[in-house]
Parts: structure tokens; C-alpha cells; sequence
């Protein structure tokens, strides 16, 4: 099984996706990283120069590649969303976890951040909660199941994933839809 984490930039994608990894044993993945190995420039750079169209479509192929008979854990872009092919194959072809989280209690993570590119305007807040808006509707759309991720500790949510998952006997839908 593949599990794959959606969800704000700054909810937790990464650091819950391999401690995830790590109490299942199984190898982890970030998009991110990889996109930049691949691209071989940091994501902010490659947006700078090629536009987002370029780097979505960089992010897509990749996805595609990732999800192609893997398991263990990916921890996805918070755009990977915004393409509908892309929510379709983490859908069809993962576990698919959204972490839910208030923009405004992710701004203070995000107060010095300089590398998501789509966060380096005058005013941040806003950007986040338009991002919030516009992207929550795609989130719960590709997602099998979402978690809020508000009073939780890093372990209180990994341990939310594992109990949700079809073979750990707790039914997958919190959601409402069951992987297909």
C-alpha cells in the first residue's frame, strides 16, 4: 500500500510522513525533495525561471512515476492537488491522507520561511488562506480520509494513520470513500 499525504504547505506533510515510514518500516518519499534532485534547483528557483506550468507539469510526472506499483509513504506537495489527473491517481492509487489544518495556525511556522515560492508575497496570511480556500475543496476531493491535525501531536496523528488503515481492522473513511 501506498500511503500519500495532502494537505498546506507547513501542515506537517514531511516530518509525519517519515516518522510514519519509520513505525511502518517502509521507505519514504518527498516529492519536494525529489522534484528538486530532479530539476536540480530548489523548487522556489525552477518557479522563478519556468513558471508554475512548467514545475506542475515536472510535479505531475513525477507523481505518476511515484505511484506506479509503490508502497511506503509519499509526502506530496501542497499543489499536487490542483491538477485533476493528480488527484485522480492519488484517489485510485493511495491511501490518501488529507491534514487538515487552519491557515492561521500554520502562519507562525511559515513567519520566516523564504522557499515556498507561493509565499513570498506582501502579505503571506492571506495568501495561505486564499490557498486554504481554494485548495480544501480539491483536498477532500482526492483524499480517503482526512485528519484535523489542531491539538494533535506528531505522534497522536501518525498514530491516527496506522489506525486507519484497512489492515489495522478500523474502517478507512473518515472521508466517507474507502480507497479504490
Amino acid at each position: 500500500m501506498l500511503i500519500s499525504l495532502i494537505g498546506l504547505p507547513a501542515v506537517g506533510k514531511s516530518t509525519i510522513g517519515r516518522r510514519l515510514a519509520r513505525q511502518l518500516g517502509v521507505e519514504y518519499a518527498d516529492c519536494d525533495a525529489l522534484l528538486e534532485q530532479r530539476l536540480q534547483c530548489r523548487i522556489r528557483d525552477f518557479f522563478e525561471a519556468e513558471g508554475e506550468e512548467r514545475f506542475r507539469d515536472a510535479e505531475s510526472a513525477l507523481l505518476e512515476e511515484l505511484v506506479a506499483g509503490s508502497t511506503g509513504v509519499l509526502a506530496t506537495g501542497g499543489g499536487i492537488v490542483l491538477r485533476p489527473t493528480n488527484r485522480e491517481l492519488l484517489r485510485r492509487r493511495t491511501m490518501c491522507v488529507y491534514l487538515k489544518a487552519d491557515p492561521e495556525a500554520l502562519l507562525h511556522r511559515l513567519r520566516r520561511d523564504t522557499k515556498r515560492p507561493l509565499l513570498q508575497v506582501p502579505d503571506p496570511a492571506a495568501r495561505l488562506r486564499q490557498l486554504s480556500a481554494e485548495r480544501e475543496p480539491l483536498y477532500r476531493e482526492a483524499a480517503t480520509f482526512e485528519i484535523d491535525t489542531r491539538g494533535k501531536s506528531l505522534q497522536m496523528l501518525v498514530d491516527a494513520i496506522v489506525r486507519a488503515m484497512p489492515d489495522a481492522g478500523t474502517p478507512v473513511g473518515v472521508a466517507g470513500r474507502a480507497p479504490s
